[in-house]
């Protein structure tokens, strides 16, 4: 119960959490409404950077959600030619986060991360097909046990400004581990070949734990 309530916070948080009990001490003593008002707020940036523990399966026969949320889009597509995967077919699982989704993003897989790409762009409402081609945008490229390429890309959304990428080319990865944050309302796409997709559009999903694909 006390970490249902009381989560484990994500070390981007802090500063953001200070600045908001700061703002909300000064502002009860000018007036009780603002002051509820950011205390409202603050509560809420604190569960925003909730970073709660997952239990994954650690099982490379399947691919795990790399973010909670749901799903806005399963689609073929070409991979991202910014990792020059552009002559390739994947599939793509897109997970949109709302405000109120936790944010800390999760390995689908364990794997070998081969390298790493920031793309700057704009900041459209991440549930948009588009978000995928124009926001800004972290791909992560990583190869697991069975050889299959796997593609992350964490999207920035409308309201979202920072991508935060813990990850290190030509480190391991393992499943369930993180390797990031986004803040403020996002998106992240999950690029795959060779595994039977498992969720279909509109569902919910857990970070690290919800199963999305399986190998053929």
């Amino acid at each position: 119960m006390i970490d249902f309530l009381l989560p484990k916070l994500h070390k981007e948080g802090y500063r953001f959490l200070a600045i908001a009990v700061v703002i909300t001490f000064i502002l009860l003593l000018i007036s009780n409404f603002l002051g509820l008002i950011s205390f409202i707020l603050t509560v809420w940036i604190y569960y925003f950077f909730r970073d709660p523990e997952r239990f994954s399966i650690n099982d490379e026969s399947f691919l795990l959600s790399p973010a909670d949320g749901v799903v806005s889009q399963i689609t073929e597509v070409k991979g991202p030619e910014e990792l020059g995967l552009e002559n390739k077919e994947f599939t793509r699982v897109s997970i949109f986060m709302n405000v109120f989704n936790c944010h800390v993003n999760r390995f689908p897989s364990s794997g070998k991360i081969d390298k790493i790409f920031y793309k700057p762009g704009k900041y459209l409402n991440a549930s948009l097909d588009k978000s995928s081609d124009e926001n800004e945008r972290n791909y992560i490229k990583f190869t697991n046990s069975h050889g299959d390429e796997i593609v992350l890309v964490q999207i920035a959304g409308l309201i979202a400004r920072r991508i935060v990428c813990e990850a290190k080319e030509d480190s391991e990865a393992k499943q369930g581990d993180r390797f990031g944050i986004i803040r403020f309302g996002s998106r992240v796409d999950l690029y795959f070949n060779n595994y039977k997709i498992l969720v279909k559009k509109n569902q919910k999903m857990i970070s690290g734990e919800t199963i999305v694909a399986r190998k053929n």
